[in-house]
């Protein structure tokens, strides 16, 4: 489906002369993880509890399914973590359905069972358009904002997709397994334990992606600059192979970094806690 390449190669600054080699897929199992957990300060006027990141290599090529996969899930578990939904998504989604025929509810469950449905839509509005975006166009980084604004949020979640490489889904790992991975490393880096408790706020979702790629839900926010205040936690993924290959033809359809640019969703998802 789509030729092997890497969206960091893609959109590299001040395009460079040397090509950059790409590896050619044999069979594929599944193998561990290589996993880099690495915890530093932020270069730039650090926050009070730092900038964290977290980095995993996968040992092949990913999807672009895998790649929106990975980005669903991670989006799932900052708003659980930090308290902004009560219950891991999928078992929120089970508990609201089984709590739907119930007209006679105290007006406080009624209350909340409004609020958990709105964060249940908003979440499956988010995910069906990031599903699109992520089939239109190379998606080298995408930010979870909560509280605040979008320019000047809380705390700041990080997915940077740069380094992956994208391949179809017969020369690619098994996304399934790679989740998995995915969040053994957060649990070996526990970025989520020493923080502290916090009131339900809002997520704001920015999504990077070609200008011309056709999205028409996500509004262009092409002046956006990545906020460097407030907690900032980098999730790095990437792949790594022994042989290499020569990056095929699609990097000349999106080479130049300025055709990048910052998408904004149009909703953000607040977050709800029952009985509150």
């Amino acid at each position: 489906m789509f030729p092997c390449c890497s969206a960091k190669a893609a959109i590299q600054t001040g395009a460079s002369s040397k090509n950059r080699k790409w590896p050619s897929l044999g069979p594929l199992a599944v193998p561990a993880v290589a996993v880099t957990v690495a915890l530093a300060p932020s270069p730039v006027a650090p926050a009070p509890g730092g900038a964290f990141s977290v980095s995993v290599v996968f040992p092949g090529s990913v999807t672009r399914e895998g790649c929106f996969r990975f980005t669903c899930e991670l989006l799932k578990h900052v708003l659980y973590q930090r308290q902004q939904l009560p219950l891991p998504y999928e078992q929120l989604a089970i508990f609201h359905r089984r709590q739907l025929p119930r007209p006679q509810a105290y007006p406080k469950d009624q209350v909340s069972n409004k609020k958990c449905q709105q964060v249940l839509n908003d979440l499956e509005g988010v995910f069906h358009h990031l599903e699109i975006m992520f089939s239109l166009t190379l998606v080298p980084r995408v930010l979870i904002l909560l509280g605040g604004t979008a320019v000047s949020p809380k705390e700041l979640y990080e997915i940077n997709l740069q380094d992956v490489s994208v391949s179809g889904a017969e020369e690619s790992l098994q996304t399934a397994a790679c989740v998995r991975k995915l969040f053994h490393s957060l649990f070996l880096a526990d970025v989520f334990s020493e923080l502290q408790a916090v009131p339900t706020m809002s997520a704001t979702i920015m999504v990077q992606g070609h200008r011309n790629c056709g999205i028409d839900w996500f509004r262009p926010k092409l002046n956006y600059k990545v906020p460097t205040r407030g907690r900032k936690l980098t999730v790095n993924l990437s792949c790594s192979h022994d042989n290499s290959a020569t990056l095929s033809a699609y990097q000349e359809m999106n080479s130049a970094w300025d055709d990048y640019i910052w998408f904004q969703a149009p909703v953000t998802v607040k977050g709800f806690h029952y009985f509150s």
